[in-house]
């Protein structure tokens, strides 16, 4: 299968990247973005690709037309792709990511914690499922 265009890689397990997931859904009223949990196949397969470690990866992952964003630039990069009032955020990325990726580093460790872990990876309903590859 090709790479869409807008690929949004996750934590399957996370709520808080349920949630993050959930919240694009809602305001993706044209279909533009798909997804699939890191721990699939095809994340495993972008992550490798990249050259990056996918045991170090602990983050939302965008694939933009090829290009790879982790951390504070998924995210951003996410919101841009959102469009209207979302793309704002765009401006952030003027924000070097050394100051960007400390905050998001210390949302990431204390995801669980915070928010909560499941046992196994989030299922789609049956009405979202065409949007997730694998």
């Amino acid at each position: 299968m090709n790479t869409p265009r807008y690929l949004v890689l996750f934590d399957g397990v996370c709520h808080l990247c349920e949630n993050s997931v959930k919240f694009i859904i809602k305001r993706d009223k044209k279909r533009k973005f798909r997804y699939a949990s890191l721990q699939s196949n095809m994340a495993q397969k972008i992550l490798w690709q990249s050259n990056l470690n996918s045991g170090e990866i602990d983050s939302i992952v965008f694939v933009d037309n090829g290009q790879v964003y982790i951390k504070s630039t998924a995210v951003l990069r996410i919101l841009k792709a959102m469009g209207g009032l979302w793309g704002i955020a765009e401006i952030f990325l003027l924000v070097p990511t050394f100051l960007r990726d400390p905050v998001y580093d210390y949302v990431a460790r204390n995801r669980y914690r915070w928010y909560g872990k499941y046992k196994e990876c989030w299922i789609p309903t049956k009405e979202l499922d065409e949007l997730f590859i694998e």
